[in-house]
């Protein structure tokens, strides 16, 4: 052990420390609470995508090292998904890349793109590896922070013009967004297209929760605006889509210039990962248009479903448009800290959730706002809403 009083930790992650989701779901296991704080469904996938990747072991697919951009059957199902979807055309060969789950996509992109000193602005609350891969790659965070307004929380573009500076580099933008379930409009999108081509700026969009979309809200791809296609680092995950957010499967679609450059840095994090399951998503991805469909109908029924139980526990409700996630205020109880309210209501209510503070750069911002997740059974979210009418009492 040094005796230097330097700290062991570097100066770029010593704001970081043990993920809020981490902590939520230790609180979850030792006291035995319902867990809708971590976003991971307690379903698995489709049968056949699961036999899809057991016949993928036993065929000796991928049990060894994958190609470095991933198995072709997979790149080739991701063009293909994003051509039938969207009408973008890719290369699978060179405008694809397979990665470790969206979290190493982002990561690998920033550490490509971003150079020390760069400003990064990201939409506020963010996903907290936003702040973290920024931090690795020496950028400097700015947020543009989406507002309460009407039900809603709305992106001012206003504000986000002024945002932009001489030292601007990149726009990280997550559409459906996590945690407040926004879904950027298409005149919201093409505001934003309009500025990056304008200030000459590169866009990373988190796209994760694509397939994910309720009521009238429809998901639009940056990259299909004018001038985008060859600015935009588009990062999707089977995770979310597919529910098996443990076989970690993401991938980066873009110009081959783009692509190129996040795989640089992608091959120097993990190499490869997930062989066999490659395959399996290959086959997911080309399932019919009537499973989307389905899991689309499937959780906004749950939204529904545990957005009443918690408007009848007494909280304000932001109603989402995307995602499996429900933004809280709670307020309406006389309570001003999340934080402290997320670490009481286990023992209170036999729930747990997340504060929305720790997405923000200042939590204050977020001081009065709670996340649950509704990617759950029926019985567990009606069980939870039963818990949670402790609160009115």
């Amino acid at each position: 052990m040094t005796s230097s009083a330097r700290p062991l930790l570097n100066r770029r992650l010593a704001e970081f420390g043990t993920t809020i989701f981490a902590e939520m779901s230790a609180l979850a296991l030792s006291t035995g609470a319902i867990n809708l704080g971590q976003g991971f469904p307690d379903t698995d996938g489709p049968e056949e995508v699961r036999e899809a990747a057991v016949r993928a072991l036993r065929d000796g697919l991928g049990n060894q090292y994958p190609p470095g951009p991933g198995v072709p059957e997979l790149r080739a199902a991701i063009a293909a998904h994003q051509q039938r979807r969207y009408g973008l055309s890719c290369d699978p060969d060179t405008e694809v890349l397979v990665t470790a789950g969206a979290t190493e996509a982002i990561a690998a992109a920033l550490l490509a793109l971003v150079e020390p000193g760069d400003e990064v602005i990201a939409l506020e609350p963010y996903y907290d590896s936003y702040a973290a891969c920024i931090a690795m790659a020496g950028g400097r965070r700015v947020p543009v922070t989406l507002r309460p307004d009407d039900g809603r929380f709305r992106l001012d573009l206003d504000e986000l013009r002024d945002a932009v500076t001489d030292r601007t580099r990149l726009l990280l933008i997550n559409t459906p967004h996590n945690p407040t379930g926004t879904v950027l409009t298409r005149a919201e999108l093409a505001a934003i297209a309009e500025l990056a081509v304008e200030r000459e700026l590169l866009v990373v969009t988190d796209e994760v929760y694509e397939h994910l979309v309720f009521d009238d809200a429809e998901h639009v791809p940056l990259a299909t605006f004018p001038g985008m296609r060859e600015r935009t680092v588009t990062i999707g995950s089977a995770g979310k889509t597919f529910s098996f957010t443990g076989w970690k499967v993401g991938w980066v679609t873009g110009t081959q210039e783009l692509v190129t450059a996040v795989r640089t840095a992608k091959q120097y994090l993990t190499y490869v990962s997930a062989g066999p399951f490659q395959y399996a998503v290959a086959e997911a991805l080309r399932l019919p248009d009537s499973y989307f469909d389905g899991i689309r109908a499937d959780l906004r029924r749950k939204r529904d479903l545990l957005g009443d139980g918690l408007r009848t526990a007494g909280f304000e409700v932001y109603e989402p448009k995307g995602t499996y996630f429900i933004t809280t205020d709670i307020t309406p109880f006389g309570e001003k800290d999340a934080h402290r309210f997320c670490r009481a209501l286990p023992e209170r209510c036999g729930v747990v959730a997340i504060p929305n503070s720790v997405f923000y750069d200042d939590p204050a911002a977020g001081r009065s706002q709670v996340r649950f997740a509704f990617c759950k059974r029926d019985d567990v979210l009606h069980e939870a809403a039963v818990r949670l009418r402790r609160l009115a009492s």
